[in-house]
Parts: structure tokens; sequence; C-alpha cells
């Protein structure tokens, strides 16, 4: 990348399980280019877990200091102190590992309990596994005012709607609510603000995966670079019950962003147009970085059961995504979006 000036950018980190390492790959290799400031995080699920680690380890130690904190994050998630260890099992091949998870005895027993039984059946023997995770994270650091901004997107269980936490309303529950599957955990209540009572949460990827909105603040960049983990589009037809439950996770948690894409394509048009005033609406870029190859040859198992080699080559597929994402479309930002937003909602 050439010259001096800063390329300011929003980050919106999808959520996806154990597959958010993929994210952390693409933000270790951005917080090793200098001339990549980033502004704004909007976060779901992994993707809040992802903001939370890296905005608690900027404000102590800048871009090292987030990727210190993010490493540390991972190891945490696939429960070893080095991934790096991983590295044998890679000849393998993602596919094949997730494969034989997928329909292993223990994967297989766990998935047919988790269908008979509701979280709230354990009784006082559950205990949300994020928990001690998410207890670790300076809060202090991670609500600092200082940027990038974090938004943490959650859904309130009780009418349905989007809950974006922010600032000092950033802690652990709003955390795991933002990553509460319903099948998988109990909701996360908490007092909540803007409606003055004690609301129940879950997973933020039913309204918003993540939300785009908060990132339209006049003191941000107009560039938003989408992270995208959940494939928008498989080629093979879904034939198993875990086949068809993972597309249909997909395409629900997929939902929610491309009708936001959809509204800044449709805003973008009328600005072009001249139909609005350039000065009433916020003029907003898109960019994306994927890796639908891999993620398509991954399950919903690989989701939920972290597994250290999994984790450790999503995390390698994100770096060289972002590497490519930086050698080609680096020069468009602050001027155009690299991406077609509406070849990918028609």
């Amino acid at each position: 990348m050439a010259g001096t000036s800063k390329l300011r950018i929003n980050l919106a980190l999808q959520g996806g399980g154990a597959h958010g390492a993929f994210t952390w790959g693409v933000l270790d290799r951005l917080l090793q280019e200098p001339e990549i400031e980033i502004a704004g995080i909007s976060g779901t699920s992994a993707g809040a877990l992802n903001g939370a680690a890296l905005k608690a380890g900027w404000v102590t130690g800048g871009a090292e200091g987030a990727r210190e904190n993010l490493e540390w994050l991972w190891n945490q998630v696939a429960g070893v102190t080095d991934l790096g260890l991983t590295q044998w099992l890679h000849p393998i091949g993602a596919g094949t590992l997730s494969q034989a998870m997928e329909y292993s005895w223990p994967v297989t027993m766990a998935d047919s309990i988790a269908h008979l039984m509701s979280p709230y059946s354990y009784g006082p023997f559950y205990r949300n596994p994020l928990s001690d995770i998410v207890s670790q994270f300076d809060y202090e650091r991670v609500c600092n005012g200082i940027d990038p901004q974090l938004f943490i997107c959650a859904t309130r269980v009780r009418n349905g709607k989007i809950r974006v936490f922010s600032g000092d309303e950033i802690g652990p529950d709003p955390i795991m609510a933002s990553a509460c599957l319903p099948t998988l955990f109990k909701a996360v209540e908490i007092d909540d603000s803007e409606t003055g009572r004690v609301e129940a949460f879950w997973d933020g990827g039913y309204t918003g995966n993540p939300a785009l909105f908060p990132l339209f603040a006049d003191d941000l960049p107009g560039d938003i670079v989408v992270i995208n983990i959940n494939p928008l589009e498989r080629e093979d037809l879904p034939v198993t019950p875990k086949q068809i439950q993972n597309r249909i996770n997909e395409i629900s948690f997929n939902s929610s962003l491309l009708r936001e894409l959809r509204a800044i394509d449709f805003v973008q048009r009328l600005l072009d147009e001249g139909k609005i005033q350039s000065d009433s609406m916020a003029r907003v870029r898109v960019h994306m970085i994927a890796d639908d190859h891999l993620m398509e040859q991954l399950s919903v198992t690989t989701k939920t059961v972290p597994n250290p080699a999994i984790i450790s080559t999503l995390k390698y597929a994100g770096q060289n995504a972002a590497e490519k994402f930086l050698n080609s479309h680096s020069s468009k930002i602050g001027k155009e979006s690299s991406i077609d937003l509406r070849a990918m909602f028609s």
C-alpha cells in the first residue's frame, strides 16, 4: 500500500460461533497495516467477542495490544495455550475434520439431546460457557470513550427488536446476550435502560448480523468493511437434517445484513440521481472480506464445537483474505465501494 494518510474504516463483524476465528485472522492482518485506522466496530455474537477483545487491547497497547488480546481470546475459546501447536493437523484439511466431527458419536449424541431438551431443563447445573471468558475482559478498557467506538447487537426476546449496546452499557451480560443461541443457552436477562424493565435477550444475529446503522454516525468514516463468515451462497442442496438446519441458520442470519445493504444501495442511488440532498444522508461505501469456499466446507458442528485445528485454519484463512483485500481494494477506501451491492441481494 502506498501513501501516508490514514485510511479510516468501520468494521462490521458477523457472528458464527467458532467460525469467528476467521474474523480474528482478518483483524490480525488489518492491525498490522499502519495505514489502516479502525474508527468504529459493530459486532454480533463472535463478532462482539472479537470487537471487545480488540478494543480492550487497543486502549493500552495499540495495534500490538489488540493482536495479543485477540490471540488470548481464541486460545481461551480453543482451550489451548498455543494454537500454533495444531499446525500438524492442517494437511488433513478443514473439510475432512469438519465431516469427521459432524458424524462422530459424541457430537451426534449431544445434538440429539439438544433437540430434545431446553437449556432450562438443566436447572442448577446450567452455566453459560462464555461466562468464564467474558468475565475476564477489562471493561474499563472495553467501554473507554476513545476510538474505536464499539457497538454490540442483541435481540430483545419480548418484541423481537434489535438492541444495540454501546459505551458504558457494554459488559459481560450484553456480550453473552449477543451470542445467546436460544436452543443452547438460557436467555440473558438485562435491566434495559431503553424500556425501563428487565428484558430477556437472544443472539443478535436474528436482527442484526451485524447492525450497520450504528456506523452511520457523522463522526465515523463512510467506509464499512463487512467481515462475512456465513456463506451467502451454497451450490449444493442441503439434504441431511444438520445440513438443512445449518442452511436455515445461515439464511436467517444473513437476511438482516442483506436488508441493510439493500437500503444502503437505495439511498446511494437516490444520492447519485440527485433526488435527495447530499448533506441530508450519509454516503456509505461498503467492502467485504470473506472466504465462502472455506466456509462451505465447514458445518454447524464446527461453529458450536471449537476445534483447535479448525480455529487455526480459520485464522490463517482470515489473514490471507485480508491480505487479498488490501492488495486489491485498499485504493478504493474513501472513494467507492469495492462490492456490487445490487448483485448481492438481487
